[in-house]
């Protein structure tokens, strides 16, 4: 039997239309999750990009308590995260190839 959380990324999984996906984030998380979850991604791509804990803090206004878990997930190898990231980065160096 699959655990709520796994049904709710098996749902995840099968909407591959970006704008449905929008829409269903939408429907299912408040703005302030929202705003959460796209700061938190935001601040894993300045840190992979080799901006530093503080500036990125500074920048935000934030302390560096809430930047060092993205940072913690990227010294990890086996990182999803970072593995998403550094395809992002491979596929904008190729549009920029053409």
């Amino acid at each position: 039997m699959l655990t709520s959380f796994q049904e709710f990324i098996a749902v995840l999984s099968a909407i591959s239309d970006e704008n449905e996906m929008a829409s269903f984030l939408q429907e299912m998380l408040t703005s302030k999750e929202i705003a959460d979850i796209t700061l938190r991604w935001q601040l894993l791509e300045e840190l992979y990009a080799g901006e530093t804990q503080r500036s990125i803090a500074a920048r935000h206004k934030l302390s560096l308590c809430k930047i060092t878990r993205g940072a913690r997930i990227l010294k990890s190898e086996d990182s999803i995260t970072k593995k998403i990231l550094r395809q992002k980065r491979q596929e904008k160096g190729r549009q920029y190839e053409r």
